[in-house]
């Protein structure tokens, strides 16, 4: 199975970007691991927040095949613990399902249609993270689900 993270905003901080970098390298032997990067709408009017919210959603979806599997990361989604997150990848997986995309939002969220879209909703924390801080987590707890997955150590 093949992952996709689409993610809004580019990674800023040298110590997150060499973070994502080193999971990214030791998830190699497990799967392959794409991160899209798209260039958020800068709001410059709080009134036009769901219009730019809807144009980053069509950014969104015109990346996402009918068949992907899709999993967004909300504020209202289902917290899982690290081995919860390692049995849903394993379901998706033995489903059939051959690309698993993680859409995280802009600072401002996701639009109805992506959520809609979602095959399932995630939620990291009921804590408030930066969306750059958040693409480190969500590799990292990625990396320790396939650890988990092939009972390897790593995890505990």
């Amino acid at each position: 199975m093949k992952i996709k993270i689409i993610a809004l905003g580019k990674i800023k901080e040298k110590f997150l970007k060499e973070g994502i970098d080193e999971f990214l390298k030791r998830l190699t032997p497990y799967t392959s691991l794409d991160i899209v990067e798209l260039q958020p709408i800068e709001i410059k009017d709080e009134n036009l927040t769901e219009r730019v919210l809807e144009q980053e959603g069509d950014k969104i979806l015109s990346l996402i095949k009918p068949a992907d599997y899709v999993v967004t990361l909300e504020i209202n989604g289902k917290q899982l613990s690290s081995e919860e997150l390692a049995q849903k990848i394993s379901d998706i997986t033995n489903d059939g399902i051959s690309e698993l995309v993680f859409v995280i939002g802009s600072s401002c969220g996701l639009s109805g249609k992506v959520s809609a879209r979602a095959n399932f909703k995630l939620s990291l924390s009921k804590m408030t993270f930066l969306h750059q801080f958040t693409r480190l987590i969500l590799v990292e707890q990625i990396y320790r689900a396939f650890k988990i997955l092939n009972n390897e150590t790593y995890h505990k």
